[in-house]
């Protein structure tokens, strides 16, 4: 995956405004190497600890939204304090990842650079943080709102009416069904067959 190497200073076109400083703090601080890549589709964020010499190094998508890239950049940070505490002695997001990554969140949502959607769903991340960002379904749905590029004619699942056909990516025609926990229920129309989507799963709307 190619890579783009940026200045600190460029890191003001990625993120909120007034989240600049302290983030170029804790970057100096413990000497990240950072490193804003192109889009993955499996990670937001990436990152490896010191070894024989070498900076701590962190990678994030580029293609994020600034308040997306800040917590993206927080999660990587919280890895990054972790392991400079405990080392491999624990798991990668346990509980000990948990508590700092929830502490330095806190510590970001003081400063009031999130719109009061997003803050109040990071209130919630503080108390549980999921490892994955496909686990925190309702924070990612705000988030979505602020993606300058949208994809014209797409939602999200999550926000159409039950009852409502959709196309998926491959072309299949579904029936939005009932919300099961996390998942959506939804039946194919051509066979009858119900299958479970994610909230966060882009269709298009017939």
């Amino acid at each position: 995956m190619a890579k783009v190497e940026h200045p600190l200073q460029a890191l003001n076109n990625y993120l909120p405004t007034g989240s600049f400083e302290p983030v170029v703090q804790l970057i100096n601080h413990y000497k990240v190497h950072l490193t804003v890549t192109k889009a993955r589709k499996s990670v937001l964020g990436d990152y490896r600890h010191a070894f024989l010499g070498a900076n701590h190094k962190i990678s994030v998508n580029g293609n994020l939204n600034q308040y997306e890239f800040l917590i993206t950049l927080l999660h990587e940070l919280a890895h990054l304090l972790c392991y400079e505490q405990y080392k491999n002695k624990v798991e990668a997001h346990g509980k000990e990842w948990k508590t700092i990554y929830g502490q330095l969140l806190a510590q970001f949502i003081q400063l009031q650079l999130f719109p009061a959607d997003i803050q109040k769903a990071l209130k919630k991340t503080v108390l549980n943080p999921a490892a994955t960002a496909n686990g925190e379904t309702s924070l990612l749905l705000v988030l979505r709102k602020y993606d300058t590029v949208k994809k014209e004619g797409t939602a999200f699942i999550a926000h159409i009416a039950e009852g409502t056909l959709f196309e998926s990516l491959k072309g299949r025609i579904f029936k939005r069904g009932k919300k099961r926990r996390i998942r959506i229920e939804c039946v194919e129309v051509s066979t009858g067959h119900v299958y479970s989507f994610s909230a966060l799963t882009e269709v298009t709307i017939l």
